[in-house]
């Protein structure tokens, strides 16, 4: 009997130590000294109603800035620890290529606008005098065909070949007699004077330079005067040539057929002709007065249009060779230099915003994640900063969680209430947050 309740008592007891080693482990309360060779350090701690973690100080807002196009680096704009404003140039990359193509596609948007420019302007006054005129000459043309000829047309008609026949006569018959003779007196004159030049030089004749005295010169003269009237005397003896008879009579058929159109009434054919040239020139003038057509105008339209997209292209092909700031920070790190390549959408260059901390920690469990809400209250305590405490509260609470060593974990993002001007990007931290009961 005495046994019993010995038995009953240490039963309890070791009923009470197994509960108590229960709820240590579902409050994952804080290990004390003698168990932290054993804790997983990876995750975070629980002591209470409080999720401790370890963070890291990061900068509010950070990028990693990248060109959607490769290239070679041409220029490097800023330095590291360089604050710059928002769209300030960083780096640019060679641009001949994208420079060369943005001037081609100005220029053929230019073009594209001066025809539709042309279009919508339509005929200038000159252009519509030019054709109004072509208009009234077809229309006179028709009226002289219905008209006819005038009588004064036929007279002159008729003595034009009056004429020629006069003219064949006269080169059948040859020259006149008093033309003959005529020119056998100018031979015998021309003769004379050249006897008589050439007595002058053969009084010289022996002489060494006997070429340059004028009685040289004369005797040249008087030659060549001989032989001409000698020709004319020949050309008269012996009459008209059947190429001048032959010529003479073709002058005589074209002028009876002058004679003949001026007599004559206008042919249907060519008053059909005269017809049409007024109707194709009224068209062209009526196609000038009345400007461009709506469906060429559109099809210009869509031409400048597409010239302008074109355009557009090639400056945004040309815009992506430059790096320009995203917000207003600092430039942390530029990884290429001047003269190396970069590849497309590749990080060149770290830019954040320093003036402004926040506290990252990606050890909250799922079990823990779920006892804090964006609001929370936290602690955030520094390695580098001993003694320093800064109060903050949850502001982020990442909604997908990754596998992190088996461990599925989030991430939460801690403002702090104040800052300190010591703080540097990647500081350690350790962060308490207050849980929910």
């Amino acid at each position: 009997m005495k046994r019993f309740p010995t038995l009953f008592l240490l039963t309890a007891l070791l009923a009470i130590a197994l509960a108590a080693s229960a709820c240590g482990n579902n409050s994952q309360a804080t290990p004390g000294p003698e168990a932290t060779a054993v804790a997983d350090t990876s995750a975070p701690v629980r002591a209470g109603n409080e999720v401790v973690a370890d963070a890291a100080v990061v900068p509010a807002r950070n990028a990693d800035l990248s060109l959607p196009t490769g290239g070679i680096v041409a220029e490097i704009l800023a330095q590291e620890g360089q604050q710059v404003e928002q769209g300030a140039p960083i780096m640019r990359l060679e641009s001949a290529r994208q420079q060369a193509a943005v001037a081609q596609a100005d220029a053929g948007l230019a073009a594209a606008q001066a025809r539709l420019a042309e279009l919508k302007s339509g005929a200038r006054s000159a252009e519509i005098d030019a054709a109004q005129a072509a208009v009234d000459a077809a229309q006179a043309q028709v009226a002289r065909l219905e008209a006819g000829a005038k009588p004064e047309d036929i007279d002159a008609a008729q003595a034009g070949l009056d004429a020629a026949q006069a003219n064949l006569q006269r080169v059948r018959d040859g020259a006149a007699e008093q033309q003959v003779i005529a020119a056998k007196l100018d031979l015998a004159n021309v003769e004379a004077a050249l006897r008589q030049a050439q007595a002058a030089y053969d009084k010289i004749a022996g002489n060494p330079d006997a070429g340059s005295y004028p009685q040289a010169l004369q005797l040249e003269q008087a030659t060549n005067a001989f032989n001409a009237a000698k020709a004319r005397v020949d050309d008269l003896e012996q009459g008209s040539t059947p190429a001048q008879i032959a010529a003479a009579q073709a002058e005589v058929r074209g002028a009876q057929a002058q004679l003949n159109s001026a007599k004559a009434a206008a042919r249907p054919a060519d008053l059909a002709a005269a017809e049409a040239d007024v109707r194709r020139a009224q068209a062209q003038l009526d196609l000038l007065k009345s400007g461009a057509r709506p469906e060429t105008v559109a099809a210009v339209e869509a031409e400048v249009a597409a010239s302008r997209a074109a355009l557009q292209q090639a400056q945004a092909a040309l815009n992506e060779t430059t790096l320009k700031a995203p917000f207003a920070g600092t430039i942390a790190e530029i990884l290429p230099a001047v003269g190396e390549p970069v590849s497309p959408n590749a990080p060149i260059v770290r830019l954040a915003d320093l003036s402004t901390w926040q506290i990252e920690t990606d050890d909250l469990t799922e079990l823990n994640v779920v006892r804090i809400r964006e609001g929370s209250p936290a602690k955030l305590e520094f390695d580098a900063l001993p003694g320093v405490e800064l109060s903050g509260k949850v502001v982020q609470i990442k909604p997908i969680g990754v596998n992190k060593q088996g461990d599925i974990t989030y991430t939460v993002v801690v403002v702090p209430d104040q800052s300190d001007p010591r703080l540097r990007w990647n500081m350690t931290a350790v962060v308490t947050i207050e849980a929910e009961k």
